[in-house]
């Protein structure tokens, strides 16, 4: 929320009286001396023990390459975490320094930063900033004089206020460019509007490459379809170095020790981004790092389903802190919410993975300055297929003495559909210490299993794989399946609050974009060929040695396949 109050500097005081007002006065106006630099300090949230701050910097002298701007407390505040700066504090003098991609400040340009603080008692907006040595005016603001506008602290629609739910009452982004893809495949107009999740899976696509928009051009847009209401914007972040160690099809550029280089060149400028004021009245939500954190889990050794990829991830510790940076960065904003990846109940359901992804989870989201407050909750079922309810049988059921656990289906798994998994690990997420508030997200854009392979009632008593098979959603060969199903259907619309500890179902994976390529096809994406995506594959460890169940014909992962759209409009469910 942003509070504004006005600092008079003692050399203004003449000319701005008792109005309240600090004069900013441009070069050259006649008989007031011109100002060198103006310092906007604005308390944007703030809460009993702390708060956040944005900070702009008008340069009106000679042009710099690089900046310092310098200021004191006078209470006990401190710097937290910060962003889009580099900010040291002693006692209670700050200093913020330009990072390497803000340096430039041109005359009559700005330059924006922002930073989390701490502090007891009262937060005074500090009284005097200097630029390079040389004493701004300043135009600041805080709480300690809200003014009588000023809507106070619980006003859920004051920009940069944070709700429980980023969802609730709100609208969701629709990208334009994929909503033309599904417009142009004939029936595709019925759901070319819904809200699908915008994927950064490369340095090139913060700034839009082979003209596809990039990250400032969707939120522009964003602003435009806004209106007075709240929206909000899904984005992908997933460009971890050595990404997704298990598989191939969605391999990344950058390789399993260049954490660096994902720090300053990936999640860095998207920080700024998304820090800029600029677009602070939107609902920024981020899905943190797919199927990273849970292959440090399940796919490395002793077990079986281990690859050397996925062990050298483990050993090296950049999955853990290359999420964890990207939360502490991305999360410090008031108006940004970080989801978490929590693989799906296919994958983390049974009693070995589950409260160990947790922990795993947990340990990435405080590394790296991250705290568990910048993780606003998990999805799950992330760019897959897994049925959001069984309808026909429960966890629970037995046929001639035998749990539904023992059919070769479940195979001792603790969940049966991704409802159920998904608010078990929210609740085993706060027995963990995860705030009580966290909510789940579910992708349900593929997960709906309809058309004529859905069945109409339980199966068969005869034995208990008969009960599961007859009566399953999921026509899957086998849940470890992940690569452009067949029989696939469009899943639930995106909606807020559908269930107890759903914040939302989304989305994200946008329908018709391909999992993976069929077969080898050389590309300058760093995306590998997995045989997963191989209709003829008959399988690994990781699917229980079945058949992939993969369309054939399909391009390279996120590139368009219509064979694929139109069979998931067939199959969607609720039917279109």
């Amino acid at each position: 929320m942003s509070r504004t109050r006005t600092a008079l500097l003692a050399a203004l005081a003449l000319v701005a009286g008792a109005s309240g007002t600090a004069l900013a006065v441009a070069p050259g106006d006649a008989g007031i001396a011109a100002v060198p630099c103006t310092v906007d300090y604005k308390v944007q949230n703030q809460w009993d023990t702390g708060f956040t701050a944005a900070v702009t910097i008008t340069n009106n002298t000679t042009a710099k390459s690089s900046w310092s701007l310098k200021w004191a407390y006078a209470g006990n505040q401190k710097v937290t975490n910060f962003w889009n700066s580099k900010i040291s504090q002693s006692g209670t003098a700050v200093t913020a320094a330009n990072e390497s991609y803000n340096g430039t400040l041109a005359t009559g340009g700005s330059v924006s930063f922002g930073f989390q603080g701490s502090y007891s008692g009262t937060n005074a907006v500090p009284a005097t900033f200097t630029l390079d040595g040389v004493t701004c005016n300043v135009d600041g603001g805080g709480p300690t004089d809200p003014g009588p506008t000023d809507p106070g602290p619980t006003d859920p629609g004051t920009p940069g206020t944070r709700v429980d739910n980023p969802y609730a009452g709100a609208k969701v982004y629709v990208n334009p460019e994929w909503s033309a893809n599904a417009a142009a495949e004939p029936g595709g107009s019925r759901i070319s509007n819904q809200p699908t999740g915008v994927w950064l899976d490369r340095i090139a696509s913060i700034n839009g490459t082979g003209g596809k928009m990039g990250l400032r051009a969707h939120l522009d847009e964003a602003l435009k379809q806004k209106g007075s209401g709240e929206l909000v914007v899904q984005l992908v972040i997933y460009d971890l170095p050595g990404r997704d160690c298990s598989a191939l099809a969605s391999n990344g550029e950058l390789g399993p020790t260049e954490i660096d280089k994902y720090k300053t060149q990936y999640i860095d400028p998207i920080a700024a981004i998304l820090a800029d004021p600029k677009y602070a009245s939107l609902r920024l939500v981020n899905t943190v790092e797919l199927d990273s954190l849970p292959n440090l889990v399940t796919n490395v050794s002793p077990r079986a389903t281990a690859t050397p990829n996925c062990d050298a991830m483990k050993a090296n510790g950049n999955y853990v802190k290359g999420v964890g940076y990207a939360l502490n960065k991305l999360g410090d904003a008031p108006n940004v919410y970080n989801y978490v990846d929590a693989g799906h109940h296919g994958w983390l359901g049974w009693d070995d993975n589950f409260k160990p992804s947790i922990q795993t989870i947990k340990q990435a989201a405080t590394a790296e300055g991250a705290t568990l407050n910048d993780v606003t909750g998990f999805i799950t079922n992330t760019a897959n297929y897994s049925a959001l309810k069984e309808q026909y049988f429960t966890i629970n059921d037995s046929v001639n003495g035998k749990s539904v656990r023992e059919s070769k289906w479940v195979d001792w798994n603790r969940y049966v559909d991704e409802l159920s998994y998904a608010q078990a690990f929210r609740q085993e997420a706060v027995n963990q210490g995860f705030p009580s508030g966290v909510g789940m997200l579910i992708d349900t854009s593929r997960n709906g299993w309809g058309g004529t392979a859905r069945p109409t009632g339980p199966g068969a008593m005869t034995d208990v794989d008969t009960y599961v098979n007859g009566g399953r959603i999921d026509r899957r060969i086998n849940t470890g399946n992940w690569c452009n199903q067949s029989g696939a259907g469009l899943g639930e619309r995106p909606k807020a609050s559908p269930a107890a500890g759903i914040d939302a179902y989304v989305w994200i994976k946008p329908p018709g974009e391909s999992d993976g390529a069929s077969s080898a096809v050389p590309n300058d994406e760093g995306k590998g060929f997995d045989r997963m995506c191989d209709p003829t594959y008959t399988g690994n460890p990781r699917n229980n040695n079945n058949m992939s169940g993969a369309l054939p014909n399909a391009p390279l992962s996120g590139h368009w396949f219509s064979a694929q759209f139109q069979e998931l409009m067939k199959n969607a469910y609720p039917a279109l």
